[in-house]
């Protein structure tokens, strides 16, 4: 019985279809923004029960309603790093439409990641943007942003906001915002608030191709002798710096 859910659990990791939640936090996110959850499993029920009651009352008792008991050494078979609050999950990816995604007219701006290569980086960028409330995350180069290391970084919060994977970016009436150090130290309040913000790796940053596509470039002023800053820190920076147009999405600290 126990190898067979290893195996699920394994097997998921590598399915484009399915996302797999590690630790409390992720499992509450995504339940929270109406993730399809199709397998629970913890060390200590009882133990979720309560950091449900204390972290997450508006979802009841679902948690442990639909969590299956399982031992430590299970657990650790299941995932490469046990979360340390003993609970993971199975949950299927949400449909996206790309094209519905840039054409919406809400004033919201869409946060695109060029090539990004860490994953919990990842994460941490989609946890800020979900808090701010953009209309979405893109992602180009070869790193699924939905893997679990990613998910673990962003809380759980990819059901908060369509996060999706791209070859290119098409064409579009969004304004298209370089964040680059040779760009020019304006202000954010010019900002379109439909614009697509790119960034790039904190080693190379964006590619001659994305640079020369964009209809701004922007830095962010730093101390001189100060090279770069951390991917999802230039992020929140940028979007936290944009006018308010649209209410951040209610969050929490947990």
């Amino acid at each position: 019985m126990n190898d067979a859910l290893v195996q699920r659990f394994r097997a998921a990791r590598r399915n484009r279809e399915l996302a797999v939640l590690e630790g409390f936090h992720a499992l509450k996110h995504a339940l929270r923004f109406g993730a399809e959850v199709e397998e629970v499993v913890a060390v200590q029920p009882q133990e979720l029960e309560r950091l449900a009651s204390g972290l997450a009352p508006d979802l009841g008792g679902t948690l442990v309603a639909r969590a299956e008991e399982v031992d430590a050494e299970t657990l650790a078979r299941m995932v490469p790093h046990a979360p340390r609050t003993g609970v993971v999950a199975i949950a299927r990816r949400p449909p996206i439409d790309l094209a519905a995604i840039l054409a919406e007219t809400r004033p919201a701006p869409v946060v695109l990641l060029e090539d990004p290569r860490t994953m919990g980086n990842m994460g941490a960028c989609v946890r800020v943007a979900a808090a701010a409330g953009v209309a979405a995350v893109l992602t180009t180069g070869s790193n699924d942003p939905w893997r679990p290391e990613a998910l673990r970084g962003a809380a759980g919060l990819h059901f908060a906001l369509p996060v999706v994977r791209l070859e290119t970016l098409p064409a579009g009436d969004r304004p298209l915002v370089a964040v680059d150090p040779g760009g020019e130290a304006v202000g954010l309040a010019g900002l379109q608030p439909r614009s697509i913000l790119a960034f790039g790796t904190e080693r190379y940053g964006l590619s001659e191709e994305l640079l020369e596509r964009a209809d701004m470039r922007l830095a962010i002023p730093m101390r001189e002798g100060v090279s770069s800053l951390n991917l999802a820190t230039a992020v929140a920076a940028v979007l936290y710096g944009m006018p308010k147009t649209t209410d951040a999405a209610a969050g929490d600290s947990a």
